[in-house]
């Protein structure tokens, strides 16, 4: 698989995986979701947002990558999160449309993407103001693992409540190759 199309399959991975995550969240109460969980985040609704805002922040340094991709206009005209813990929504409904549009940017982003870019460096500052300068593609498949790993944490807050997510894993969306 190349590098674009396991990019494609992560952007896919991604849509699907806060969809489940959504749709079980909304079987519990605001109360409970907005609930202190001793997580990292607090809570899931505290976890969900997180999400959100760390990839607003990571898309927003990805719009000024030298290829000016035009799929992240609207991303750059989103105010930029001002911490990790954020509460850009305080209720599920507004999170999860707002999860739905940024998953098909990502996903419609993904599809423009062309393999000499990945190996452009991309200049940006982290949340502190610290500048850095690293390989494309390496922040890109960081973005990717954040996502998954705050996932987990969402489905084991959504578990320890009662709510199963059924499959997660990557395997069930990588396809299979015809034998040789």
């Amino acid at each position: 698989m190349s590098r674009i199309a396991h990019i494609g399959l992560m952007a896919s991975y991604n849509q699907w995986m806060n969809a489940k995550l959504c749709t079980a969240a909304s079987e519990l109460p605001e109360a409970e979701l907005s609930a202190n969980r001793q997580a990292f985040f607090g809570s899931i609704l505290g976890t969900l947002n997180h999400l959100l805002v760390a990839d607003r922040i990571w898309l927003q340094r990805f719009a000024c990558h030298p290829a000016n991709y035009p799929a992240l206009a609207p991303i750059r005209d989103l105010a930029k999160p001002t911490s990790l813990d954020q509460q850009l929504f305080s209720e599920l409904k507004s999170l999860t449309e707002h999860r739905q549009w940024l998953d098909e940017l990502i996903c419609s982003w993904a599809a423009t993407l062309v393999e000499p870019e990945l190996d452009q460096a991309l200049s940006y500052s982290n949340t502190e103001g610290v500048p850095a300068n690293k390989p494309f593609f390496s922040l890109l498949m960081h973005f990717f693992n954040h996502q998954t790993h705050h996932r987990g944490q969402v489905n084991t807050l959504l578990s320890q409540a009662g709510i199963s997510l059924g499959v997660t894993d990557l395997l069930a969306l990588i396809p299979n190759q015809p034998e040789t």
